[in-house]
């Protein structure tokens, strides 16, 4: 291939360009290494099969190039797809970069199976995405800018759009970053949040704010690499600190006279571990792309930031790193829905009827599909391109909306759940197998204790959301009551949700019949909560099951509350002799590979009824010791021996008790 490359043009213009090779996987290799040769620059390699003597990155590692400037690069979808990484490499590009995509050959594309699909599809193997894929060709083909060379046919070059030449960016403040950069010098308290999509400056933006105060200021990001644009800036008063470093400091109050805490990539980072290094700081500036490639940008506004009691919004709008002529932000904005989009209420009197919606509908309608994904993203703390991947070609998922008029008021989505053979969902409830997927009913049989929940066919609350205008009137009990139907009229056992613990939350879910069986020892990270899990029962087994998981949950209570800074409207029983579920449980731990904090409940009441001395039990359940302390005093190896001694300990009470199975 020989061919003359726009390069100083595309320079000239501050643009990016989009160049498809679609073949067989060699000849697209081949393709691009040579046409590779026709210009310098860094042409990095996204890919897990990169030719050698390139310079290569995996995908899974894309993240590490946020906030780098790369010129020119090569991303392999010969085999696996990886939009995140493909958003995020296409952010890393600066102007007049070429982006060369390696696809398979064009007319099987959408039936060949996609190696990334094992991410997201829950399937044991790869499955072909072809709504996703079809889409994603229909775009190709109808942008102008984008050139696409299938294998046997001729290339041709589109040309580039027409526009003016491009002011690159001199190191001075643009007038929006002057603006911004004016008030920040002026601040004397509070917290600051900077949103923008990719390549507006807002790291840049913080280095100037480092260099220009005359104080210290503190600088956090999820990975230093993040950071490398504000820590480029020349601040000798800039101190770097991971975030659970600079955490451990607060907490001991040796971090003093900062005058600023300046958190890049702030949505990356968990929601707990901010706030509390937002209250240890007199000024924090948050920096966030709104355009979350980690699936946290627009939500961390919506979740986080309402939840601070003052907090001042700050955007940044023009592109820097490339013009507004450039042509490959808005293919990837589109192809992945990156743009804020809710629908737009015409009308908000009347009623909603529900309207079914079938996966087909995606690629029929694409106005549908914008609107319900737009409606999910702006009710959700995270929401990534996986939902997007997912939404469209994952197995077993069903969804319904409600409509008023023109315009999609609510959005219901679900995913198909349990159908497990019983031998199988022993072996979960066991700790010998975790099959992919069955989020909750994988999560009752391996941790509430309960195997049959697994082999029941259920149905997940996976996202729900109404249009803000449209909230307070019904429509999320109706899509709800309306699923409860259809899943009764299929045979489904029960319905299920899972969601971060609060009690409006809670409440809001009990009044739609869901009954609350389980709560999880561990915050989430996104969300600071624990995680809960509610059961609506559908059948007579699913009423069962309701019924035994929520006295369990009732019953364990007790023993689990101390742990946990959480109040729940539960009432123990006042009864601690081990029942026929305890003795399975503490089986399943002693001579199975059940988990201790499964069964923490059974254990106690192991120890209230056994008169063995239990030492490695007794010191870690009963007088509190901590796991290196007992550790120590029992001359074990480590947490595992001492799990191993717990384990022995539960055997030789359950031979005396004379219950061991």
């Amino acid at each position: 291939m020989s061919v003359t490359l726009p390069q100083q043009q595309m320079q000239r213009l501050g643009v990016r360009r989009l160049l498809v090779f679609s073949g067989d996987a060699l000849w697209c290799e081949q393709q691009a290494i040579q046409f590779c040769a026709q210009s310098a620059g860094d042409w990095l390699w996204l890919s897990d099969s990169a030719p050698d003597d390139v310079n290569a990155c995996s995908p899974s590692a894309a993240h590490t190039l946020l906030g780098q400037d790369i010129f020119h690069g090569v991303f392999d979808a010969r085999h696996s797809l990886n939009v995140e990484a493909l958003a995020a490499f296409s952010g890393a590009l600066k102007a007049g970069s070429w982006l060369i995509l390696l696809v398979p050959e064009w007319s099987v594309w959408a039936d060949t199976p996609d190696a990334d699909s094992l991410r997201w599809s829950e399937q044991p193997q790869a499955i072909p995405t072809p709504r996703f894929i079809r889409r994603f060709q229909c775009l190709l083909e109808q942008d102008r800018s984008v050139t696409v060379w299938r294998q046997n046919q001729p290339f041709e070059l589109a040309p580039l759009p027409v526009a003016a030449d491009w002011l690159p960016p001199d190191g001075q403040p643009t007038a929006e970053q002057s603006q911004i950069l004016q008030q920040l010098m002026q601040a004397q308290s509070g917290v600051w949040v900077l949103t923008a999509p990719r390549g507006r400056g807002k790291s840049t933006l913080a280095g100037m704010l480092i260099r220009r105060w005359p104080g210290s200021c503190c600088v956090t990001a999820p990975a230093k690499a993040s950071a490398s644009q504000i820590l480029n800036q020349p601040a000798e008063s800039a101190h770097f600190f991971a975030p659970d470093a600079l955490l451990a400091l607060c907490r001991e109050g040796a971090v003093t006279g900062a005058d600023w805490l300046i958190i890049d990539e702030a949505a990356a980072i968990p929601a707990p571990m901010l706030s509390e290094l937002v209250a240890a700081f007199p000024r924090v500036l948050l920096t966030t792309t709104v355009q979350g490639y980690e699936g946290t940008g627009r939500g961390f506004l919506l979740k986080f930031c309402a939840s601070l009691p003052q907090w001042h919004d700050l955007r940044l709008n023009a592109p820097i790193r490339w013009s507004f002529a450039d042509t490959l932000e808005p293919f990837i904005s589109d192809l992945l829905l990156f743009d804020e989009h809710l629908p737009v209420a015409e009308q908000t009197d009347g009623t909603s009827e529900i309207v079914p919606v079938n996966a087909g509908d995606w690629l029929s309608e694409p106005a549908l599909l914008q609107d319900f994904y737009g409606l999910l993203t702006s009710a959700h703390y995270r929401t990534s391109p996986l939902d997007l991947r997912r939404l469209l070609d994952a197995p077993g998922m069903t969804f319904s909306a409600s409509r008023m008029h023109n315009t999609l008021t609510g959005a219901l989505w679900l995913v198909d759940e349990g159908g497990l053979s019983a031998e199988l969902a022993q072996d979960v409830w066991a700790g010998r197998r975790r099959p992919r997927g069955n989020l909750v009913a994988q999560s009752l049989a391996a941790h509430a204790g309960f195997p049959e929940a697994a082999v029941l066919r259920s149905r997940r609350v996976s996202r729900i959301a109404v249009h803000p205008a449209f909230r307070r009137r019904g429509i999320a009990r109706d899509l709800l009551a309306e699923q409860q139907q259809r899943a009764q009229q299929a045979g489904l056992d029960f319905l299920s949700v899972s969601f971060g613990y609060t009690s409006d939350l809670a409440s809001l879910w009990q009044q739609a019949g869901f009954r609350l069986v389980r709560i999880s020892m561990q915050k989430e990270a996104s969300s600071g909560c624990y995680a809960a899990m509610a059961i609506l029962p559908l059948s007579a087994a699913g009423q069962a099951l309701a019924e035994s998981a929520e006295s369990q949950l009732n019953r364990d209570w007790r023993w689990l509350a101390p742990l946990m800074d959480l109040v729940l409207p539960l009432n123990s029983p006042a009864g601690t002799q081990p029942d026929d579920a305890d003795w399975r449980e503490l089986n399943g731990f002693a001579f199975a590979h059940r988990p201790l904090e499964s069964s923490l409940p059974a254990l106690n009441r192991l120890l209230l009824h056994s008169a063995l001395p239990l030492t490695a039990l007794r010191a870690y359940l009963q007088q509190g010791q901590s796991v290196a302390k007992i550790v120590t005093a029992l001359k074990l190896s480590g947490r595992k021996a001492l799990l191993t001694r717990w384990r022995q300990e539960t055997q030789q009470a359950l031979k005396d008790a004379g219950t061991a199975e």
